[in-house]
């Protein structure tokens, strides 16, 4: 199996901290991580995605300012005392906005996957073909990202071919009869269409009678779908549910974008769920949004807010747009709080978890993961060097490799955790 070398930190032990916030300053020990990433604004570092949302400037606020409170004003941080000693005298500082990282986990027991398949596109691009094909540096992307190749489809193939290769093998690998299969969810961003939806397409493919429907929550898809098909199987609504991850970000992304095209690739992942004994399942669950920093990765141009039109088209907004800095920042701390708040709800320590299953979106978040919480590099699988970011369909597509190469045996705690657009999270602990 491939090994990154990539650096990475070590430890074994967590301190969970009760306070943390996902949308507090970032810590000192964050910051040589973030220095190179963080935006300036007003003189002073943006600290969160709801900060994002009030850094307009003065001229541009409406309404008269309310009178000071007659109570005593609460102390100060020095968050609030830094844009104060920032702010031009006689501007109105803007308004800091925080929202506590929440607290909110669900249990679903008595749940089983029983196969996983994957499949990513024959087209390797790599880095050194970028360079070739649009100027692109290659030190660049493998230095902040950790990537050297992807996976592109071919012209004629779209999302719901990758789902159904993905599809095809999960069944193979379960041994089970198609016939028995009697529900279908997609978690995918870049649907075939907008209508109908991936997941019937993928259903007609491989000729299943069952009801389908996708689930769109960017790179946190998998997830998502594999907690609401995980709700019709624990009810007894459903004996066999098919979850597949799957996304062709190739076809969002402008090839011309040095920021954003390095980052993304194809692929498809698939797991089959089933009824399982009182002690599988997901231990502990976390869905999670934050809707105030959703322009921070967006399609300006795709739906009925600002339709497709040519004047949209040269300008390139039907492409998707990114602040990657900005969400690398939120990126970093939300993997962290989440990650820690599974290990405090479940009682589990570092050593009880077998494998970490992340998102594949950046290196260095991975690695940032690893070093902060102390997680041994061995029980994180990494996959971003070789196949980029595939979104929906990168975790299962770690869990597959991880399924076929016997990391994962029956008893094991599996940690998964899925982050994007949205802003959105998904993380669960799932005893195998």
């Amino acid at each position: 199996m491939h090994t990154s070398t990539l650096p990475v930190g070590t430890g074994s032990v967590v301190e969970f901290e009760s306070s943390t916030t996902c949308l507090e300053p970032a810590s000192e020990t964050l910051a040589p991580l973030l220095e190179p990433l963080v935006p300036v604004v007003g003189g002073s570092m943006v600290s969160s995605v709801a900060e994002l949302s009030v850094q307009s400037s003065p001229h541009d606020m409406i309404g008269e300012q309310k009178p000071p409170a007659q109570h005593p004003a609460p102390r100060r941080t020095r968050r609030e005392k830094a844009v104060e000693r920032e702010t031009p005298r006689g501007a109105v500082a803007p308004e800091i906005v925080r929202k506590p990282f929440p607290k909110r986990t669900a249990s679903l027991m008595g749940l089983q996957i029983v196969g996983c398949g994957s499949y990513v596109p024959e087209q390797i691009v790599t880095n050194a073909d970028l360079r070739e094909r649009f100027g692109f540096d290659p030190e660049w992307i493998e230095q902040r990202t950790g990537i050297f190749a992807r996976r592109y489809a071919r012209p004629e193939q779209a999302t719901s071919d990758l789902a159904v290769e993905a599809a095809k093998r999960a069944i193979e690998s379960s041994g089970v009869n198609p016939r028995d299969i009697d529900l279908l969810v997609v978690g995918t961003f870049t649907p075939d269409h907008i209508c109908p939806s991936t997941a019937c397409l993928v259903q007609e493919k491989l000729g299943l009678d069952v009801p389908a429907f996708d689930v769109s929550a960017a790179c946190s898809g998998f997830m998502y779908a594999l907690t609401t098909a995980s709700q019709f199987v624990a009810t007894g609504n459903s004996k066999l549910a098919l979850v597949i991850g799957a996304d062709c970000c190739s076809r969002i992304i402008n090839p011309l974008d040095t920021k954003v095209a390095p980052l993304f690739g194809d692929g498809a992942g698939a797991v089959l769920v089933s009824r399982g004994s009182t002690e599988q399942g997901l231990l502990c669950y976390q869905l999670g949004s934050d809707g105030a920093g959703s322009s921070l990765l967006e399609c300006p141009s795709s739906g009925t807010r600002h339709p497709v039109t040519q004047e949209a088209i040269a300008a390139g907004r039907q492409f998707m747009h990114m602040d990657g800095r900005n969400v690398f920042m939120w990126a970093v701390r939300v993997v962290e709080d989440t990650i820690r708040l599974m290990l405090e709800k479940t009682g589990l320590r570092l050593e009880d978890v077998s494998l970490f299953l992340m998102h594949q979106a950046n290196a260095r978040i991975l690695d940032h993961a690893v070093e902060k919480l102390g997680v041994p590099r061995e029980k994180v699988m990494m996959q971003v060097d070789r196949y980029g970011n595939t979104s929906a369909g990168s975790i299962p597509l770690v869990l597959d490799e991880a399924h076929r190469t016997g990391r994962i045996k029956s008893g094991d705690n599996v940690l998964m955790c899925g982050f994007g657009a949205g802003l959105t999270w998904g993380t669960a602990m799932f005893r195998w």
